[in-house]
């Protein structure tokens, strides 16, 4: 009689309480690919969890790219995007232009005196 019995690890993972949909920037690849995540690996015989090898997990910043892991404490930029500590999904904007006061155009369309051609050149003629 022959039996074969299997060992390893395998690790639970979930988002932690307080990071959900929270989205930040990898420090390995560049990407906004980056979520908090909490790992709990366990001791497996024949591919049942029979054994914590962790007793609180592990809280990690997790990139779905490059699966580069970094652990959260040294992470202020993430933490400090925490849901109820003024967080969010705090992604920011690129090339935003200042808040404009209401009532009137953009800058550019059409304010201003019109004027000719700059000063020391003469206005273009085609044909």
């Amino acid at each position: 009689m022959c039996l074969i019995f299997t060992c390893g690890e395998h690790t639970f993972r979930r988002e932690v309480e307080g990071y959900e949909g929270v989205t930040c920037q990898c420090h390995n690849c560049g990407n906004w690919a980056g979520h908090v995540i909490k790992s709990n690996p366990w001791f497996t015989f024949c591919f049942v969890p029979i054994l914590p090898l962790s007793i609180h997990g592990y809280q990690d910043v997790i990139c779905n790219i490059c699966r580069f892991a970094q652990p959260l404490e040294n992470r202020p930029d993430v933490q400090a995007m925490r849901r109820g500590a003024g967080g969010g999904n705090n992604i920011p904007m690129q090339n935003q232009p200042p808040p404009q006061p209401q009532g009137g155009p953009p800058p550019g369309w059409g304010q201003g005196p019109q004027q000719g051609p700059p000063q020391g050149q003469a206005p273009m003629r085609y044909g």
